[in-house]
């Protein structure tokens, strides 16, 4: 009976959600819970980096969401020489009307992949901050609310590869969720290698849900509800990232908000009428794991430290 009440306060939009992990995961092979995970990104209303070497589907999974999705959609190509008002847009003078007219930027998309963030410079980099946090953005004086719903998936080359400008923690504390895809296990990649070009497979996606079904999805997520007990677990996970003799810094309040968060809807995706430990756990390592600051001597460490607190943590 409880099941049958969980599932008559589901809105019917969730079942498009399913249907996009579906064509999604016929785009991404192999790849199921990074599609999952990115889903609930959106879900949860936050923003999404993509950590990878180059090559491995991170462009071809922004593109296939917008897609499914319905959304609007925009690559920015980000480059050494890149400029904010590249992305943001600027006034041109109008010959016509004898004024200036703003041309809006790129930004102005409901899913904008900034791609290969990292290889521009700190002050282009810059440019998402506002539109990130507060979905607008101000040029010349003037403020412009952004589309809605506004997501970016950015994303990130190696540190050590040439060219390549670290983002800073204020920016990084603007992905709700960071992502490695990594390689395809060897029967995905056998796929891929005798398949279509995944490239042309996105042409044939049909959207699932319109932008009014996300707006409601992610209305629902945020009432999701979370127990007393869900809550005393969580908050211990957060302080055990602040006391742990592993790392340097832990979680702020935004990003134990963003654990809320994303719990919340990764528990919606999976029809359950409130938040369970296996929901917080699911989500915590990409939550979690761009906002920490290792020692030295666990530098490079980083899954193991989260997986350590995950297991020392224990569930009230």
């Amino acid at each position: 009976m409880n099941d049958i009440a969980s599932r008559a306060s589901e809105p019917s939009s969730i079942e498009g959600v399913e249907r996009a992990i579906e064509q999604l995961n016929q785009i991404i092979l192999g790849k199921d819970r990074a599609v999952r995970l990115s889903l609930c990104c959106l879900l949860a209303g936050g923003h999404l980096l993509i950590e990878d070497i180059p090559g491995v589907g991170k462009t071809t999974l922004a593109h296939a969401i917008a897609r499914s999705l319905g959304l609007s959609y925009q690559r920015i190509q980000f480059t050494s020489d890149l400029l904010p008002a590249d992305i943001l847009g600027a006034s041109v003078f109008d010959r016509e009307r004898g004024d200036l007219t703003f041309r809006p930027g790129p930004i102005f998309a409901q899913t904008v992949l900034a791609d290969e963030v990292n290889r521009a410079t700190p002050k282009t980099q810059s440019a998402l901050l506002e539109a990130m946090e507060e979905h607008q953005v101000t040029t010349e004086t003037t403020t412009r609310p952004l589309p809605e719903p506004f997501f970016v998936i950015a994303t990130q080359n190696p540190q050590q590869q040439v060219g390549t400008f670290p983002l800073p923690e204020s920016q990084l504390d603007r992905f709700l969720m960071r992502l490695s895809l990594g390689y395809p296990d060897p029967a995905a990649e056998r796929q891929l290698l005798l398949g279509q070009d995944r490239r042309e497979l996105l042409t044939e996606l049909e959207p699932v849900l319109r932008a009014d079904d996300l707006s409601a999805l992610k209305t629902h997520a945020r009432n999701v509800h979370l127990s007393e007990p869900l809550m005393n677990y969580l908050q211990a996970l957060v302080i055990a990232t602040r006391e742990s003799p592993m790392l340097e810094s832990g979680l702020s309040p935004r990003g134990g908000l963003a654990l809320r968060q994303a719990a919340q809807a990764w528990a919606l995706m999976h029809r359950r009428k409130g938040v369970e430990p296996e929901d917080v756990q699911t989500v915590f390592p990409a939550v979690a794991g761009h906002r920490l600051v290792p020692l030295p001597e666990y530098r490079g460490r980083l899954n193991e430290v989260v997986e350590t607190l995950l297991r020392d943590t224990p569930v009230a």
